[in-house]
């Protein structure tokens, strides 16, 4: 595969995962599919929803470089060995915006959400993220793994599930991103070094025969 197609295949691969990342990042913003929690500042919600891992790094920072990477690979002013090094430029925004998805959105699994919690004697207590300190502690077992310890969170309703999926979304399509962007950027060296090798779709109108 030439330097330009690969750019096109590696540009339109970059769309999905980028809006994917922006989806759900969306949706982090409304556990129990209720707005009730985005007022306020978004106090009652997990701190590494609010900074947007998915929205901003997995999100605006491929979707830019994407745009550029398939330009790439069609003929114009972008297809071109110039063209070739400003995408190693972009790619290396894409992977930046990929690596602080991928570290949101891991802290986010890791430290679990924040919720009201229930006390041992039944009653409502406060809210905060029960499951913060379970990496502290390594002979204790992650609540990733223990999902008994998931009722401990009552409000939102279903928030540990609601969380964990969504961020384990993020959390994939970032390292994707993060592997094609690192592909993009092997590449635009060699479409540098090489070309781009697009090839000329429309004939010469001298050369016509009639």
């Amino acid at each position: 595969m030439c330097t330009g197609k690969c750019s096109r295949v590696v540009g339109v691969g970059l769309w999905p995962l980028a809006l994917t990342c922006i989806v759900c990042n969306l949706l982090l913003c409304f556990p129990d599919w209720d707005t009730q929690y985005v007022k306020g500042g978004g106090r009652l919600l997990t701190p590494e929803v609010l900074y947007l891992g998915g929205l901003v790094g997995g999100g605006a920072m491929i979707l830019i470089p994407a745009i550029h990477i398939q330009a790439t690979g069609r003929q114009g002013c972008c297809g071109n060995r110039c063209g070739m090094f400003l995408s190693i430029l972009f790619a290396l925004v894409g992977v930046a915006g990929s690596v602080y998805a991928v570290s949101i959105s891991a802290l986010g699994l890791v430290n679990g959400p924040l919720c009201q919690v229930r006390e041992s004697n039944g009653s409502l207590g406060t809210w905060g993220q029960p499951f913060l300190s379970t990496h502290e502690e390594l002979s204790k077992q992650s609540y990733l793994f223990n999902t008994s310890t998931w009722d401990t969170c009552v409000n939102p309703p279903g928030v540990v599930q609601f969380n964990v999926i969504l961020f384990s979304l993020v959390l994939a399509a970032a390292l994707l991103e993060l592997l094609l962007c690192g592909v993009q950027v092997l590449n635009g060296l060699f479409g540098c070094l090489c070309g781009t090798c697009n090839k000329k779709q429309a004939r010469d109108p001298k050369q016509t025969q009639y």
